[in-house]
């Protein structure tokens, strides 16, 4: 029978992103960082432009959509023109 061994459930890990690629990680209330590396079973991420990383489970984090890239790039920027960030 085809696909008796296969569990219908099953949820591979998402693979690899690039190192520095914009992700979402929706265990953290949507939170975009950039990908920094693995820890263990864990992703470690960082907020845009530096900042402490935070660790997250795989299957929770999704790549950024560009309109989610746009938003904290744009944050960003307008925090350096107010002076507030390097």
């Amino acid at each position: 029978m085809y696909g008796e061994n296969a569990c219908p459930n099953a949820q591979g890990l998402p693979d690899l992103p690039v190192l520095g690629a914009l992700v979402v990680d929706s265990g953290r209330g949507d939170r975009v960082g950039e990908f920094r590396g693995v820890a263990g079973p864990y992703w470690s991420l960082r907020p845009v432009g530096g900042g402490a990383e935070w660790e997250a489970e795989p299957h929770r984090v999704r790549p950024a959509l560009l309109m989610e890239q746009l938003r904290v790039r744009t944050a960003r920027l307008n925090a350096r023109s107010r002076g507030e960030v390097l």
